[in-house]
């Protein structure tokens, strides 16, 4: 007699990413305020989005921070040392990788964070073609996240420095922040033998009326990266949102120090999202994001209480923008 063996197909495991996005999206439109997390606007096409927002005129932080890089150079590569290995948190397209590369002094590493990892791998491979000698490790991964490890220290690697340019950092409240900087000192200080430190981009206090200029561009690419995160939603989630009834919103909040980012309902509606209700009334909002901006002193405070040691900090001559060199030990 024979016996045929009927193996059951076990239903497919949702990826544990998707999840998270899942019960943030559920968690932030449940909320007396609805939000959703910044950190989700960066799938392939948002990163496409906010490489365009960097080339606009009236975004000043990223041509005002690659003018630090190539003015100061030399200054920081001495800074870091030579034979280092750079972890840069947010990875994004990997420009500003390339000057400080250029500056360094035989950098031996290079470890790319970011949780958009089809658009990283792409950035990295480039890269990786531009200079074949240099060792590079791709992190798909959310750089927030209290779990997530780092390859060993490559052998001979002098010290582990960390890299966050784009002022980044001022999308998380204070709290945030600092839970950030201490994550980064543990992790640029495992193993530490010598200059380990993080080079880092942060906003200034200024005049209100270039920040409004700034997150209210002419061409309308901002309010496009905003609602993209409701097209990522619909895509991958099976939400059911019209992205031309949410209208952008941002303006700075003088009190906070930041600029808030938001998607006004232009009218009373619902939204279905894996198979739950959210009622919006006319004039409701989500707040997609925070963008906070520094004083010199108070971002030292903030470092030193993480455990870093303020080294070094580098403005241009209109105090835009500035770059950190927060020393460990």
């Amino acid at each position: 007699m024979s016996h045929i063996a009927l193996h059951r197909r076990e239903p497919a495991q949702p990826d544990p990413a998707l999840r998270a996005f899942a019960a943030d999206v559920q968690a932030g439109l449940s909320a007396a305020q609805k939000n959703l997390p910044a950190k989700y606007f960066y799938d392939r096409r948002g990163s496409e989005l906010f490489e365009q927002i960097c080339e606009l005129p009236e975004y000043y932080p990223t041509r005002t921070e690659i003018g630090l890089l190539r003015r100061h150079g030399r200054d920081i590569a001495k800074l870091i040392g030579p034979e280092a290995e750079i972890v840069e948190f947010g990875a994004g397209a990997l420009v500003k990788i390339r000057l400080l590369l250029d500056a360094l002094n035989r950098p031996r590493g290079f470890l790319p964070i970011d949780i958009s990892g089809a658009h990283l791998s792409d950035a990295a491979a480039e890269l990786m073609r531009d200079h074949p000698g240099l060792d590079v490790r791709v992190v798909a991964g959310d750089f927030t996240a209290p779990d997530l490890k780092l390859p060993e220290r490559l052998p001979g690697a002098q010290c582990r420095a960390g890299f966050f340019p784009g002022s980044t950092i001022g999308n998380f409240t204070p709290e945030e922040a600092l839970g950030f900087l201490r994550g980064a000192a543990r992790m640029l200080g495992e193993g530490d033998t010598g200059n380990s430190g993080l080079l880092i981009g942060v906003d200034l206090v200024k005049d209100p009326a270039l920040l409004h200029a700034a997150y209210n561009d002419a061409a309308g690419v901002t309010a496009a990266f905003n609602r993209n995160l409701l097209r990522r939603i619909n895509r991958e989630l099976g939400g059911d949102f019209v992205l031309e009834r949410f209208a952008h919103y941002a303006f700075y909040q003088p009190r906070q120090q930041r600029i808030e980012m938001h998607l006004v309902s232009l009218a009373a509606q619902s939204v279905r999202i894996g198979g739950r209700r959210y009622d919006f009334a006319a004039g409701e909002s989500i707040h997609t994001e925070n963008s906070y901006k520094y004083t010199l002193s108070g971002f030292h405070k903030l470092a030193e209480q993480a455990g870093f040691r303020p080294t070094a900090v580098w403005t241009d001559p209109d105090s835009l923008f500035s770059l950190h060199w927060l020393a460990l030990g």
